[in-house]
């Protein structure tokens, strides 16, 4: 017994040093808590550096701003206990972006927690956000005369191909859901395949459907961690790859689809590009679960997040049936922007057949309720695209989350929010 009152002390002081330990970070605001502007109007930021949650002076910012209006500037200061500001503007409709690193007053930069996708978190801190001007008026480029021709044709080549499943029951250690490893005879040069998980004595017509879709990459598709235990979910992998094959073949499978969606040469051709299958896919997955006895004919998702946004832009679109759909920073949106001097972001080069993929045109065609998570700091998926999808769907039931200092892979803690609706744009304030 006094051993445990010994060892717990000890815990406490362990805890206390640590909090107390502070981790160098970046944070960077806006003089409006809604970063949205009127053209030409000041736009005021502020970067401070904190060690912990204490801002502190005598660090030297090194700062980029960029803009849709094709302007770059560089500078670099020194904090001061309230930070750095930076003053600029824009003359057009769209958006300015703010990156910057922080060194220590011998020259080396401070380093603490970065996000990302890989297993170390830590690196070079760094600020990436920014602001927009007037975005209700961004405009994309010409959409296709023939687009709802096109995906007219492209639903009949796809009704040619009876849904036809292939079901493999997968062990899991949930025993109130069963899980399946799927393949679907599909259009296009490959089958959809994913993991389907459906409860345990569902009855017919008793359960939503939900489908979600991948991010960009080959990776290996294993089966889901967790198992909802109220609706029918497909995972789908946006290549229709074999499951359960050893690493050998995901590996050779990653050097032959090398650069996927990137390739010129396929993507002057509306049904060469590799958009094309994997919309078909789409498509698929969505008429499956919808021929599923259990599903009870009302709810239906179509969610994912970076090219699985893009995917699910795409479910919505295409199908009526879809009534709701949960997208995080879509990948591909705005595929024209870059000729209209946008920001590039990650994406292909620009070629006129990619517009009928792009989901700015699909949102028009969008019937289901729709949220958007879009981030200043992510050039990956650029927030014009994604307010330029927000502003298509024709719709009253849509919604879009705008964070500040976020990119693709990392969260700034604290970061500012707003939510944009039809009806207003609001603070989202923090709870404590």
């Amino acid at each position: 017994m006094l051993r445990r009152f010994l060892v717990l002390p000890l815990y406490l002081c362990f805890l206390i040093c640590t909090l107390r330990a502070g981790e160098s970070s970046i944070r960077g605001t806006t003089d409006k808590p809604v970063a949205i502007y009127k053209i030409n109007e000041k736009m005021e930021f502020t970067l401070r550096v904190l060690d912990g949650v204490k801002s502190v002076a005598g660090k030297t910012l090194k700062w980029t701003r960029t803009g849709d209006d094709g302007h770059t500037e560089k500078g670099e200061g020194v904090t001061t206990d309230v930070g750095l500001k930076i003053i600029t503007s824009l003359n057009k409709p769209g958006f300015v972006r703010i990156e910057a690193k922080a060194f220590g007053e011998d020259g080396k930069s401070l380093e603490g927690f970065v996000g990302g996708w890989g297993a170390n978190k830590s690196g070079k801190i760094f600020f990436d956000g920014g602001a927009c001007m007037e975005p209700e008026k961004l405009q994309p480029v010409q959409e296709p005369a023939d687009f709802d021709e096109f995906w007219k044709t492209t639903k009949a080549k796809l009704a040619e191909v009876p849904i036809k499943a292939e079901l493999k029951k997968v062990a899991t250690q949930n025993t109130k859901v069963k899980l399946y490893a799927v393949r679907l005879d599909c259009a296009g040069p490959m089958p959809v395949t994913g993991y389907l998980s459906i409860p345990v004595n569902a009855k017919e017509k008793s359960l939503p459907a939900i489908v979600s879709f991948h991010g960009y990459g080959v990776g290996k598709h294993t089966p889901p961690g967790w198992l909802n235990e109220s609706a029918i979910a497909f995972d789908v992998n946006a290549h229709g790859m074999e499951l359960g094959r050893d690493d050998a073949f995901y590996a050779q499978l990653q050097k032959d689809l090398a650069n996927y969606c990137f390739k010129n040469d396929e993507n002057v051709d509306r049904q060469k590009t590799y958009y094309f299958g994997m919309a078909m896919r789409v498509m698929r997955a969505l008429q499956y679960v919808k021929s599923r006895p259990e599903w009870n004919g009302k709810e239906l998702q179509s969610n994912g997040g970076s090219q699985g946004g893009l995917q699910g832009l795409w479910g919505a679109g295409l199908d009526p049936d879809v009534t709701s759909c949960d997208i995080w920073s879509p990948w591909s949106c705005d595929f024209g922007g870059i000729s209209l001097g946008r920001q590039r972001g990650w994406r292909p080069d620009y070629k006129d057949a990619l517009n009928y993929y792009d989901p700015v045109f699909h949102a028009k065609r969008i019937k289901a309720k729709t949220h958007l998570v879009a981030n200043f700091g992510d050039y990956t998926c650029a927030p014009s695209g994604v307010w330029l999808v927000y502003n298509n769907i024709p719709l009253e039931n849509k919604s879009m989350e705008v964070k500040q200092g976020c990119t693709h892979g990392y969260e700034m803690k604290h970061c500012a929010r707003f939510l944009v609706t039809p009806k207003e744009i609001k603070e989202i304030v923090e709870k404590k």
